[in-house]
């Protein structure tokens, strides 16, 4: 399966409620570091990290081909800053540099730090942009890491524990920034909404987030603003 946008500007407004919510994709990857450091586990295969460099052992992975990137966590965006830039005109006119510089709304998605969570970079360069979908394929390789890349189909299908995640979040940037899914995409991330419940993990990652960017993630959860420390807020 695979996410069929159209390439067609909408031009709906975006109103954001928090002014300390990252500007830019490299300010959200430096909040990001400080989020996760009190839970520092990758994403899609579940090894711990210390600083950028990842403990391969600690979730049996087995590098596919760069071993190097394979070493490191890289900040991934769940749904790609691709398929955010092919629905705005700024990606037609210049591709995502010409967004990041000139589009306010695609900067503020592409900073989203709901959308955004620690990867393998191996896993984060295979993944690229294509979207998620279920495969025939058994898990094979990266190890122990239950996670599979189909590059003929351009499909990832990630592990089971992260598929209500994944779900919640792309159903939330599609709503928040106005992101056309497929038919087909809609009903797997409703599937994966209704059969994956929410996590103790995505509270609290949901909470720290809407904490620093002033909004949560309504799939996730409510979070009480007012609850929020100073620090936090950093």
């Amino acid at each position: 399966m695979r996410l069929l946008f159209a390439l067609l500007f909408i031009a709906v407004p975006v109103h954001f409620a928090q002014a300390d919510a990252p500007r830019t994709f490299v300010e959200a990857k430096k909040i990001a570091w400080k989020l996760y450091a009190e839970r520092p586990v990758e994403f899609y295969c579940g090894c711990t990290y210390k600083g950028n460099r990842v403990d391969l052992d600690s979730c049996g992975y087995e590098p596919r081909k760069n071993a190097q990137r394979a070493g490191r966590i890289e900040w991934e965006h769940v749904v790609p800053a691709w398929v955010i830039g092919h629905q705005r005109q700024c990606w037609q006119d210049g591709g995502r540099k010409n967004c990041t510089a000139n589009d306010p709304v695609f900067s503020r998605a592409e900073a989203d730090l709901h959308n955004l969570v620690p990867s393998i970079g191996e896993v984060n360069g295979d993944r690229s942009n294509y979207g998620f979908g279920m495969l025939t394929q058994k898990p094979h390789q990266y190890g122990a890491c239950p996670f599979v890349v189909d590059f003929k189909q351009r499909t990832a299908m990630p592990p089971e524990s992260t598929r209500g995640a994944i779900a919640r979040i792309y159903l939330y940037m599609s709503e928040r920034y106005h992101l056309r899914l497929s038919r087909q995409d809609q009903r797997l991330y409703d599937i994966w909404n209704r059969q994956y419940p929410v996590s103790e993990w995505e509270q609290w990652r949901n909470r720290k987030i809407a904490c620093v960017q002033g909004n949560a993630n309504p799939y996730v959860g409510e979070v009480d603003l007012s609850s929020c420390t100073p620090l936090a807020r950093r």
